[in-house]
């Protein structure tokens, strides 16, 4: 007889990642494909975004395509944690940016204020989030944000 260890059964199967190619529509919301938009500035071809607002909807993106690497590049090192623990059982469905102050070329900090749909073991919810960004040797990065209800 064998000592195997009994895993409790799935109540459904977990998502795969969400398959997005240059091509397709950018999660993030914009009307232009991932290519041109969002997956950009995780491949690094158009340098860093310009705004806080793109920097969130980029850092959105990356949650969608699972980014690491591109997440923790864009995280302000004295927040950045360790690793992006990435939930297999959630899918990330939409991005609405509700309000977003300063966060140009002319300020040094911004806020974004956005709702995130998602769908986590068949029941669909929404995370809000007003985001705290702030420059960091030029570039724009996320520092920290008040998670709503």
């Amino acid at each position: 007889m064998s000592r195997r260890k009994t895993r409790p059964p799935r109540t459904s199967p977990a998502p795969a990642v969400q398959s997005v190619t240059a091509d397709s529509p950018c999660p993030c919301g914009l009307d232009a494909s991932y290519g041109a938009c969002c997956g950009r500035f995780h491949s690094g071809t158009a340098g860093t975004a310009p705004t806080a607002e793109l920097l969130m909807r980029s850092r959105y993106s990356a949650f969608v395509v699972r980014d690491e690497a591109y997440l923790l590049r864009t995280w302000a090192p004295e927040t950045r944690p360790g690793e992006v623990d990435f939930d297999p059982a959630l899918r990330w469905t939409g991005l609405e940016i509700q309000e977003a102050t300063d966060g140009t070329a002319f300020h040094q900090h911004g806020t974004v204020t956005f709702a995130a749909s998602y769908v986590h073991g068949g029941e669909s919810g929404a995370m809000r989030e007003r985001s705290r960004f702030a420059r960091h040797e030029g570039a724009w990065v996320y520092v920290d944000g008040d998670v709503g209800e």
